[in-house]
């Protein structure tokens, strides 16, 4: 038997805003980063991990199987990630046409917004 010496992330349910409250509380604190296609709306969670939650308007993505795909796309970026994030919770909004772009290109976005709320680059006064 081999074991497999790779951290192992997952995507929990305690890593997800899920309630209108969660959302409500984050919206509230209004700090915004836009980027091509996105905008994430950040603030800090007094938790011990960071969490996500996604907003795709079917006005903005009219197709399901796009809106599916690009939530499969920032999942998966936010799990691989996670631990490497500030201890914040992220609402990421999808802007109109992001469909159109290919999963390489928007995993180049969600890999920059992810590098700018990372640990490593965060810098204290």
């Amino acid at each position: 038997m081999k074991l497999c010496n790779t951290p192992r992330f997952f995507f929990k349910k305690k890593l997800r805003l899920l309630s209108n409250d969660q959302f409500k509380y984050v919206y509230e604190r209004n700090f915004r980063i836009h980027v091509k296609s996105f905008i994430i709306l950040r603030c800090i969670n007094n938790l011990n991990y960071p969490r996500l939650g996604m907003s795709i308007a079917k006005k903005n993505i009219i197709r399901s199987h796009d809106r599916n795909r690009i939530k499969r796309l920032i999942r998966e970026s936010f799990r691989l990630i996670q631990h490497n994030l500030l201890l914040m919770d992220f609402i990421i909004i999808v802007k109109k046409n992001t469909h159109l772009l290919k999963n390489n290109s928007i995993l180049f976005f969600l890999q920059n917004i992810w590098r700018f709320n990372s640990k490593k680059n965060f810098k204290y006064k």
